[in-house]
């Protein structure tokens, strides 16, 4: 992957956070690191795509 692949956004439009956990419901993850997001080099980017996945499977399960 080089910096000019485009990573994009795991939004899936549902956008609602959860109170409990501090994630988004649609894609797992922070308001700080949907904020973020645009800023985010591809790196960071990848390394938020893993935290938000292992985070959605703690919820439902592999």
């Amino acid at each position: 992957m080089t910096d000019q692949t485009i990573i994009l956004s795991p939004c899936v439009g549902v956008c609602t956070m959860d109170e409990d956990s501090g994630f988004c419901q649609g894609c797992f993850r922070t308001l700080e690191e949907i904020q973020q997001w645009w800023e985010m080099d591809n790196a960071t980017k990848s390394a938020v795509i893993e935290k938000a996945s292992a985070r959605e499977r703690a919820v439902f399960g592999d």
